[in-house]
């Protein structure tokens, strides 16, 4: 293949990565820019009133299947995928949907349940705390963004009068991450 027609290939599979992908990179860019910017997610808690008796050990085997449980009793049905367990601090996972929190205090069990708004669901997609699915998605969507760019990159040097504006822009855009990032 010659270099004009390797150079629109590469085209054509930043332009369909980059198109495909593009809600996974927004979802990604607009998340991040809103948290760094402070602005705050939106969650409804609300309590959830366990009996007394009620016990659940942390480091069970069957933890997801106990808590989805100690849930049905008070008519609460979750698509439970994982659980987070630390410290006696337990969450049901995927966040990005309604979810359960349960902690073990001195007292007992308090548990609550946490209906994310859109914003906060979005966040916790981003952090990679949805539905496995989604994760692999994301995976693959974090391995098109490093083809997209690299791709970018090439085609902007094969082409003579993109050339020095690439090298330019790596060049500063690399600085200002390094100065940024490392330096200041």
């Amino acid at each position: 293949m010659n270099k004009v027609k390797t150079r629109n290939l590469l085209v054509l599979v930043h332009l369909f990565l980059a198109a495909f992908l593009a809600p996974s990179f927004l979802l990604v860019g607009l998340t991040g820019a809103l948290k760094l910017a402070g602005v705050e997610a939106s969650i409804e808690d609300i309590p959830i009133e366990l009996p007394a008796e009620t016990r659940i050990d942390p480091d069970s085997p069957t933890l997801k299947q106990d808590i989805a449980a100690v849930l049905a009793t008070q008519n609460i049905h979750l698509d439970i995928e994982s659980v987070r367990s630390r410290a006696g601090k337990m969450t049901t996972r995927p966040t990005s949907r309604t979810f359960a929190r349960i902690n073990q205090t001195p007292d007992g069990l308090e548990a609550s349940l946490h209906k994310p708004g859109f914003q906060y669901a979005m966040m916790e997609l981003h952090k990679g705390h949805g539905p496995a699915l989604f994760k692999t998605y994301q995976l693959i969507a974090g391995i098109a963004l490093f083809l997209v760019i690299v791709g970018g990159l090439v085609v902007g040097l094969m082409a003579r009068p993109y050339r020095r504006k690439a090298l330019a822009s790596l060049a500063l855009g690399s600085i200002a991450f390094l100065a940024l990032g490392f330096a200041v």
